[in-house]
């Protein structure tokens, strides 16, 4: 990888905007780039589709942040949720999160923060999330993560970040994000959610400085790869892993397939993108990483619906070949990209 010079600051702008006035949300937001066009993964896991688009949303670049990729590794019964290290969320775009303390009201708290310009981070439940109208919306009830950056106490509204894009939610739904329904007063004892503060610090780098210090973190993560091919590693498990699928059928899949399947090719996905992005960035990048990165996805999926067919038919199949093709690509996109960064 080419060498990074020292200054690393040049360029900077701030780029999230002024305090919220309180009026309705005008935002008028398109999907990031990662999430259009040809993917085989159309969404990815909560936390990173959020932030995606909230960069995006924000004028800031998100493929800058993804180095942290090359860190996976598999976990003994699922690969890494892979997310964005916070740190490098903060020198790449001057963006700090912190954990909000909830007291006395989860409303209160969201509204003081927003009014400051922030974004607050919340785990809510889905249920209540209109643009999950094809899952869990009015259906389930999964956790998830949305970006809050405007409520409207008195209209009862709500403007939120959410996988591929930013949303409103209002009245009954509103309600029940913040758990003022009635069944909710019958639990006094309920935890309040996880909830995080996003906040700008500093400015954001961009252009050249914003591709070298990427480079620089991509340096960092590497050398905390995993030591071992983690596909190998899943593929030594697998045969227990695939006599749980069998006896539990189609319910317990849908969570393993998320865990495994759609986290390591969801991953490998983006690291090929971002992979290409250095690329233009103008560091040197032989097409056969990327390209290998890649496969993984594309394999990863493959072995998606092999599984399906496999537990539909109550066959044992060890999918040897998938594995094949993981394990080929793996080795063609970790050990020479690190090699590049030596």
């Amino acid at each position: 990888m080419t060498p990074l010079p020292s200054s690393l600051l040049a360029g900077m702008t701030n780029a999230f905007p002024p305090p919220s006035s309180g009026a309705a949300p005008l935002r008028q937001h398109e999907s990031h780039a990662l999430h259009q066009g040809e993917r085989v993964w159309k969404e990815t896991n909560c936390y990173v589709d959020l932030w995606i688009e909230l960069l995006h949303g924000f004028g800031l670049d998100p493929r800058a942040a993804f180095g942290f990729t090359v860190t996976q590794d598999f976990e003994g019964d699922q690969f890494t949720f892979f997310k964005f290290p916070l740190e490098d969320l903060e020198r790449l775009y001057g963006t700090q999160v912190q954990e909000l303390a909830i007291y006395d009201s989860l409303e209160d708290r969201v509204l003081a923060q927003t009014q400051r310009g922030h974004t607050v981070l919340v785990e809510v439940d889905g249920f209540y999330l209109p643009n999950t109208r094809a899952t869990s919306y009015q259906r389930e009830h999964p956790k998830t993560t949305i970006g809050v950056d405007f409520i409207d106490p008195v209209a009862r509204r709500l403007g939120y970040f959410h996988n591929t894009g930013y949303h409103l939610l209002e009245g009954e739904d509103y309600d029940g994000v913040f758990r003022k329904l009635p069944q909710f007063s019958q639990q006094p004892d309920l935890l309040f959610p996880y909830v995080e503060f996003a906040k700008q610090v500093r400015p954001a780098l961009e252009g050249v400085a914003l591709a070298e210090m990427s480079a620089e973190l991509l340096c960092e993560h590497l050398r905390r790869r995993p030591l071992h091919n983690p596909i190998s590693q899943w593929r030594v498990a697998f045969p227990e892993h695939l006599e749980r699928l069998l006896e539990r059928g189609e319910a317990y899949f849908h969570p393993y397939s998320f865990n495994l399947m759609r986290q390591l090719g969801a991953n490998f996905e983006f690291l090929s993108k971002y992979l290409q992005w250095l690329k233009v960035q103008g560091f040197e990048m032989p097409d056969s990483i990327p390209n290998a990165a890649q496969t993984i996805a594309s394999e990863a999926m493959v072995m998606q619906f092999r599984l399906v067919r496999a537990i539909t038919r109550k066959r044992r199949d060890l999918c040897d070949d998938c594995f094949d093709v993981l394990e080929s690509a793996y080795e063609k996109t970790l050990p020479p990209l690190a090699g590049l960064a030596l």
